[in-house]
Order: structure tokens, then C-alpha cells, then sequence
């Protein structure tokens, strides 16, 4: 007897789970805030060692979008609003930032390490800024990383620090 294989779909709403054979063999898209969406030519297989839970999360993060730091040159500025405070991060390149914005951890701009970002537990996305989860990122003052609240939105401004410095936009 074969078992009924199943195909995770993105849908803006929730994670639904479809038959294979009610699914179009189609290639699946991962919008990613801030850049031309990615096509990737299979959808999110769950990982069978992983829970349940962590595989929602997983593909909960695809559907509400982020960037990953590895595919932003630096100088690029972000604007991270979340449920709580609206941060400021200057990219530095490698996982550093200057980043402003809690007053009490960074009222003015601090060199920290961007970790990634986390649904409050102890799974990391590595160097991955996501929509709905909590970034995390080491502060030279602390001996434990700041966590914030969970992220709504994540924006790089019109003119940013690289077009200032290029002179994109000004008419050179």
C-alpha cells in the first residue's frame, strides 16, 4: 500500500496541506521584502525530525517575507519597525550593523552582530531578517543577545547610505 504523499502550499492566509495530485507541478515563489522575488523550483518538503511546530514556523517566515544579509552589500539601510520600537540598521557587511532605535539598548547608533532572527525559542534563521519573528542581535555591552518584540515590517529607505555614496539619484 502507498501512502498519500502531501505538497505544503503558500497561501497569504494559512499553510494548507493539498494531495500531490491536486497540486499544479508549477514553480513556487519566495518574496523577499525589499528585493525581485525568488522562484525556486520546488516547494517546502517538512522535515520529518523537526515538529510540527518548527515546520509551521519555517514556512510561516517564507510566507511573511525577510531578507537575508548575506544578498545586501554594505552601506544598506533598514528600516525595522517592530510591535514595540522602530530600529534603524546601517549594514556593515558580515553580520555587523550600526544599529539605533530601543532607548535603552541603542538610543544612538552601536556596532552590533545581527545573529538572525528567531520565533522566540531557541531556532535561529541565521543572518535572515523575517517579518513576524524577533530579531536578535549581540550587543558589545551585554553578555546575552537582545531579542526584540516580534518584527511588522522591514523596509530599506528610497535613498539609502550606498545611493548617497554612489550618487545615484542626485544628478552626477
Amino acid at each position: 500500500m502507498y501512502r498519500q504523499a502531501a505538497v505544503y502550499t503558500r497561501c497569504p492566509l494559512r499553510v494548507t496541506k493539498v494531495p500531490c495530485h491536486k497540486v499544479r507541478p508549477t514553480g513556487s515563489i519566495n518574496v523577499v521584502a525589499g528585493s525581485e522575488p525568488r522562484y525556486s523550483e520546488s516547494m517546502f518538503t517538512p522535515h520529518p525530525n523537526l515538529s510540527n511546530e518548527v515546520n509551521r514556523n519555517i514556512v510561516q517566515s517564507e510566507i511573511e517575507g525577510g531578507v537575508f544579509l548575506e544578498g545586501l552589500p554594505p552601506d544598506t539601510v533598514l528600516q525595522i519597525r517592530t510591535q514595540h520600537h522602530f530600529y534603524t540598521a546601517l549594514l556593515l557587511g558580515e553580520g555587523s550593523a550600526l544599529i539605533s532605535g530601543h532607548p535603552q539598548y541603542c538610543p544612538q547608533p552601536v556596532q552590533v552582530t545581527i545573529a538572525g532572527s528567531t520565533w522566540g525559542g531557541s531556532m535561529l534563521k541565521v543572518r535572515f531578517i523575517g517579518r513576524g519573528m524577533r530579531l536578535e542581535f549581540h550587543h558589545p555591552a551585554y553578555s546575552t543577545p537582545i531579542i526584540t518584540s516580534p518584527i511588522q515590517e522591514i523596509r530599506e529607505p528610497i535613498e539609502s547610505v550606498r545611493d548617497q555614496r554612489t550618487g545615484v539619484g542626485q544628478g552626477r
